[in-house]
């Protein structure tokens, strides 16, 4: 069972939310809007994003890593592998 599904309807809540911003630039594309104005309103898209992940990755470890650290010290050792993997990718972005 995946960590985050008690949350899962505040995530597909957000993750609509985020795709209606989406449809937004380009509406804002089609109607030949200022440059900066779309570049902000990608920056207001990308961190809205950041959060769904930062979520994610913080309820990964609350229940995903504790779940294996309390399994093995070897589960635990590679969720704590994968969480960082996920956390530089996402620092990456």
């Amino acid at each position: 069972m995946a960590g985050y599904s008690m949350s899962k309807d505040d995530y597909k809540t957000r993750l609509r939310r985020i795709e209606g911003q989406v449809r937004g630039l380009q509406r804002l594309i089609d109607e030949d809007t200022y440059c900066i104005d779309v570049l902000t309103q990608i920056t207001s898209v990308t961190k809205a994003l950041q959060g769904v992940g930062l979520g994610l990755i913080d309820e990964h470890i609350r229940h995903c890593v504790r779940d294996a650290i309390d399994e093995s010290d070897e589960a635990g050792d590679a969720k704590i592998d994968e969480a960082t993997a996920a956390i530089a990718r996402l620092l990456r972005s």
